[in-house]
């Protein structure tokens, strides 16, 4: 039997992930609603979250490390009373606390997890340690025991305070985990914690408001012929490139850089160097560049 015929469909679609299901599972799913060639996604979910995933398409594929590397914000649950070995609801009990704190206690260790801070990721994590999986280790039953490493945490807000748990609002960088979070900070408490829920709600230029569903994602793939109807839910490829400059030149300087030659930039206002831009030629984005000297180099080109 041939083999379907996959379509080139580039842009980042921002899934509304559910409980569940895991990021690869979600990727998939969206590939195979769009019937698309290429996909990524920008910054795995655990299954036990939900939220915000970006999921990059076609030659937004070139795209993803600009995403994973922007600011994420998370809304979660401390569980109080118990340690479990992956830090959240998946895990075994590992230790016990008879010690609730309190709003005034809770709020008086948040500025201790504010900044650049050293955290150890969860034994339960995808980092290496001797060319394995720690998730891998430690299900076999091996001891794991992963270095603390400074991760940096803008903004952590307590929203909600009951008897035994609490919900918080963290903006972070790259590489924070947010089961560590709790976890540490119900050690601070004198107590112990595990994350009871936790939901992504924002990763760099991605918020709530380009989040769409499965269910409504399936509709649309229903609706219209050809994808036109499921397509408008794509963002430009460009849209995760917003914090870098942009850079606009013209036909001629676009064929010699697709054609892997650098393009000196002249004129009193010209970059002398930058390590990432935009590059645009006639309103359409040509991809990243590199500036050196004076001198535009192809760094990622787009394929469109």
């Amino acid at each position: 039997m041939a083999k379907k015929q996959r379509t080139p469909v580039h842009g980042w679609l921002i899934l509304d992930k559910p409980y569940g299901m895991t990021s690869t599972q979600a990727v998939g799913k969206v590939r195979w609603l769009f019937n698309a060639e290429k996909a990524g996604h920008g910054g795995t979910l655990d299954p036990l979250a939900s939220g915000l995933l970006p999921i990059a398409l076609g030659e937004a594929t070139k795209t993803v490390s600009h995403a994973m590397d922007g600011r994420k914000i998370y809304r979660f649950t401390a569980q109080w009373g118990e340690e479990r070995t992956t830090d959240d609801l998946e895990g075994e009990i590992s230790a016990t606390s008879g010690k609730r704190p309190s709003r005034e206690e809770i709020e008086s260790i948040l500025p201790r997890f504010t900044g650049e801070i050293m955290q150890a990721p969860p034994s339960f994590s995808a980092i290496k340690v001797d060319g394995e999986r720690a998730y891998d280790l430690a299900r076999a039953g091996e001891a794991v025991d992963l270095a603390p490493r400074p991760v940096l945490i803008g903004e952590l807000k307590l929203v909600a305070a009951e008897a035994d748990h609490a919900t918080f609002e963290v903006t972070c960088g790259k590489g924070t985990y947010i089961r560590s979070l709790a976890r540490d900070m119900g050690r601070a408490l004198g107590s112990a914690a595990h994350v009871s829920m936790l939901r992504r709600v924002a990763v760099g230029p991605f918020t709530e408001a380009h989040m769409i569903s499965l269910e409504n994602l399936d509709d649309l793939s229903h609706k219209a012929p050809g994808g036109n109807a499921i397509n408008g839910a794509l963002l430009p490829i460009e849209t995760v490139l917003d914090g870098i400059p942009a850079l606009a030149i013209d036909a001629d300087q676009a064929r010699r850089l697709r054609l892997g030659q650098p393009v000196l930039l002249r004129g009193a206002n010209a970059p002398i160097a930058e390590d990432a831009v935009l590059v645009t030629s006639g309103g359409k984005p040509l991809g990243i560049g590199l500036i050196e000297q004076g001198s535009l180099k192809p760094k990622r080109l787009f394929n469109l």
